[in-house]
């Protein structure tokens, strides 16, 4: 009996202490988890190297490692509102403001602004001439049945790209409209082998510039603003999500100072994002 008495009491303890042990164990995961933030953005921010320049100065300043999972801005924020990031940066607003008003993201706020452009072969034989109506050069692409590359990714250019199509009154079907589901600087070599046009965002395409043989066609249409927000995974909903520290890194990318960072990042000389918060009207070009 006193043998019996004495296992019951060594194996309630042996039973405190794994207890005890995985507590600790799960509480370590946990933190370890929440040591990394995971953002999902456009691809237009990695390819134009400008996260590359900026996340290096947030992760010195702050206790959290990024992981960026870099994605055309639909398929960001479908990661969103599945719960398998923690912040997104993208650039479709009526999308953003879809997912905010479902519940799904919370605390957006504008970062930064480009426009986009429509970029071709030199020769230009759809005879754009540097227009500034983006509705007319997507017409002459179509009548003219010359090469277009779409990105075909529900990113956010691809999104942009649709209106602009059905703005025109042209309809982008045919052996001269080819969708490749790929990320910007994929779809810019792309055009550039086939001598075709394409949309691209001014980042990625100063980023690119210089090394493809194409150049900008048309531009400066107000249609064609690109503005930039980011927003957190709503932690009522996601209980999961590393709130906190995607708070920390919308704090800071608003912030004063990497607001400067990102107005002088440049490529060549070349600006490739404007800071602001709240954007009137598009940068005029």
């Amino acid at each position: 009996m006193c043998f019996s008495l004495f296992s019951s009491i060594r194996f309630k303890r042996l039973c405190q202490a794994l207890s005890l042990l995985i507590g600790f164990s799960l509480l370590a995961t946990a933190q370890a988890e929440h040591r990394f933030i995971k953002l999902a953005t456009t691809t237009s921010t990695e390819n134009s190297g400008l996260l590359g320049y900026l996340m290096p100065n947030f992760v010195n300043q702050h206790p959290y490692e990024v992981k960026v999972i870099s994605v055309g801005t639909g398929k960001a924020l479908r990661l969103l509102k599945e719960g398998d990031v923690d912040v997104v940066l993208v650039h479709a607003r009526a999308a953003e403001n879809e997912l905010v008003a479902a519940g799904f993201g919370v605390n957006r706020a504008d970062v930064m602004y480009n426009d986009f452009v429509i970029v071709g072969p030199v020769s230009d034989p759809a005879g754009l001439d540097n227009s500034s109506d983006a509705g007319i050069a997507f017409k002459r692409i179509a009548d003219t049945k010359s090469l277009f590359i779409s990105r075909g990714d529900d990113s956010g250019t691809h999104k942009k790209e649709l209106g602009l199509w059905q703005a025109s009154g042209a309809r982008p079907n045919g052996e001269w409209y080819r969708e490749v589901g790929q990320g910007m600087g994929k779809a810019l070599q792309i055009a550039s082998e086939l001598q075709a046009y394409t949309l691209t965002d001014r980042g990625t395409w100063l980023a690119y510039e210089g090394k493809l043989p194409l150049a900008i066609l048309a531009a400066g249409d107000q249609r064609l603003f690109n503005p930039y927000g980011i927003m957190a995974a709503n932690p009522d909903r996601y209980p999961h999500a590393n709130y906190q520290g995607a708070m920390a890194l919308i704090n800071w990318i608003t912030s004063p100072p990497a607001q400067q960072k990102i107005a002088d990042f440049a490529v060549n000389g070349k600006t490739l994002f404007t800071p602001l918060h709240q954007v009137a009207e598009a940068p005029a070009h």
